[in-house]
């Protein structure tokens, strides 16, 4: 007979919320020996850009094409360039039907939209008494008015150095770090990130798809920054007038723009 634990004993698991970013390989071809040639072609020089990084497949560039996927070719494919494929998302039924019999997961992303903004309600008129003398109804209005809403958290700051391992997510707005962010130290913000110290680990800013997201530092020396998953490496030596100096970063079509700041 099974043992059953006591209500008090220790718990020997917990579940509990964890934020997980991963890379998207966003696919423009359906045909896996072109896509094999440009996937050596590109990681050649860097060939532990993606050591064991899990991705997930974004087939919503050629959900409509032929011909059709091999999802367990494409799987190896990416295996051998050291991905570790997790989940597609935005193909077709047939598509996503496919990717799931090949052991992919679908993966759910919702583009951030704008805010819900809620209305006063309007306010409504009091009958005045019978025989009183009228009464100015602005200043009434105004002692009726509810008060001015709090307004919502645009920025997470951090004022403490991050040291390798150590991974902040600003969800839904802006991150401020005010301390070094270390080599191996990750920090991504849905919205702009200012590093006002060395910024020597990853950032990755607009990181639910806000390609007019931007990423501030005084001191750039990244490991790899990236803006809607548009991405750069420490491998791609940085111009002299912006490696360890001010600088801020911004995404024009698919290159990003690396630029000193003026001080």
């Amino acid at each position: 007979m099974a043992a059953v634990p006591k209500a008090n004993a220790a718990s020997l698991f917990d579940l509990k919320s964890a934020t997980l970013t991963l890379v998207a390989v966003v696919l423009k071809t359906t045909d896996l020996a072109l896509l094999a040639q440009e996937l050596a072609t590109r990681l050649r020089d860097t060939p532990a850009l993606l050591d064991t990084e899990p991705v997930v497949i974004d087939l919503s560039q050629v959900r409509d094409a032929a011909p059709p996927l091999d999802f367990p070719a494409l799987i190896a494919l990416l295996r051998e360039h050291g991905m570790a494929p997790l989940a597609a998302k935005a193909g077709s039924r047939e598509q996503m039907d496919a990717a799931l019999a090949a052991g992919l997961m679908e993966a759910h992303h919702r583009e951030p939209g704008p805010r819900e903004v809620r209305p006063e309600p309007a306010l409504q008129a009091v009958p005045e008494p019978a025989g009183s003398e009228p009464i100015d109804a602005a200043p009434a209005a105004t002692s009726a008015a509810a008060p001015a809403a709090v307004p919502a958290r645009t920025a997470m700051v951090i004022d403490r150095p991050l040291r390798s391992g150590q991974q902040v997510y600003a969800k839904g707005c802006d991150l401020i770090v005010l301390a070094v962010v270390s080599f191996g130290a990750e920090v991504i913000a849905d919205g702009n990130i200012h590093v006002y110290a060395p910024l020597r680990g990853r950032a990755l800013a607009g990181a639910h798809g806000d390609t007019t997201a931007r990423i501030f530092t005084t001191c750039l020396e990244p490991q790899l920054v990236s803006i809607a998953g548009i991405y750069r490496t420490a491998e791609q030596t940085l111009p002299a007038d912006v490696l360890g100096k001010a600088a801020q970063i911004w995404l024009d079509g698919e290159s990003l723009v690396i630029e000193p700041l003026s001080q």
